[in-house]
């Protein structure tokens, strides 16, 4: 394999802004074989496992090279993560109901955080973390809501089996989640959308943006 090869592979990688899959590879890669390209990928992954501040993990189905988590509050540090850029209690509350519930409708979320959650539902939208799948087959037809890939690249998932327990989950955000997480719940198959997109919902859910003022208060 040519070292050239193996430089470009780790290049792409570092370069994107989202995880590079194999499949992303072999069709920027598309003169090289798809087994060089493998031991390309093979190989920058070895030199990444050495100690150093970067590490290349696999997430959301692709690759990507970040930073070593016990660096993290040095990095923090250096971006001054402003508040702008964090999610508030209330958005990871919501959030980690979607994320264990999914899909799920507004109401329902509501019912389990037992206040009214539709602003922050459109915030978590405008942040690509959520997304609407459909709508339930039920009188209304409300929207039903689900995670992103933005959402498994946040937290460092690979896919939604990655998910720690909702006890885990609530210790690591700092959250006293609801303990109606920890009950499964039937799989529920949304009707398909055929003309309505995520600004529709998005547009849906901030008509409860006087709710989600009353909200912030407790």
């Amino acid at each position: 394999m040519a070292d050239n090869l193996k430089a470009l592979v780790e290049a792409l990688i570092f370069a994107s802004p989202e995880p590079v899959t194999r499949k992303t590879l072999y069709t920027l890669l598309d003169s090289e074989p798809q087994e060089d390209v493998d031991a390309a990928l093979d190989a920058v992954r070895t030199d990444y496992e050495r100690p150093g501040g970067l590490h290349l993990v696999e997430v959301a189905g692709g690759f990507q090279i970040v930073t070593r988590p016990e660096f993290h509050e040095w990095v923090r540090r250096l971006f001054h993560e402003r508040s702008t850029q964090r999610l508030s209690v209330q958005a990871l509350e919501t959030l980690a109901v979607i994320a264990y519930k999914q899909p799920v409708t507004a109401p329902e979320i509501s019912e389990i955080r037992g206040v009214n959650t539709s602003g922050v539902i459109g915030t978590l939208i405008e942040r690509r973390m959520v997304k609407v799948v459909g709508r339930k087959k039920v009188i209304g037809r409300p929207f039903m809501y689900a995670t992103t890939q933005e959402f498994l690249n946040r937290f460092g998932l690979s896919d939604l089996t990655d998910l720690p327990k909702v006890e885990d989950m609530a210790e690591a955000l700092g959250l006293d989640l609801p303990p109606g997480l920890a009950t499964p719940t039937e799989s529920d198959q949304p009707l398909p959308l055929p003309e309505e997109t995520d600004a529709d919902a998005e547009a849906e859910s901030t008509t409860g943006a006087a709710g989600a003022e009353e909200e912030q208060v407790h």
